[in-house]
């Protein structure tokens, strides 16, 4: 069987894959929101759940996810603002 090697040659350039829509990496915010959330959002469920009553692992769980999901939203605005900002 004889096999043949054929190069083509393409005039079509390489795609772009960045984009700057707001001047805000989005990429950068995620990361940064991700990592404060879990710095934050940890101690803060801690120390909530003190006087909190939370009898078994559902209700725990549910505690956690509410309250975290507070931080969470709390720390992307503040981060988005903030990358928001310096960017301009």
């Amino acid at each position: 069987m004889l096999m043949r090697n054929r190069s083509r040659v393409s005039n079509v350039p390489e795609p772009v894959e960045t984009t700057d829509p707001d001047g805000v990496d989005y990429g950068w915010v995620m990361q940064v929101t991700f990592v404060l959330t879990i710095l934050v959002g940890a101690p803060t469920v801690a120390v909530l759940s003190i006087p909190a009553d939370l009898p078994s692992w559902e209700t725990r769980a549910e505690f956690a996810i509410r309250v975290g999901a507070v931080v969470w939203l709390v720390v992307s605005i503040a981060v988005f603002t903030y990358a928001k900002r310096r960017r301009d």
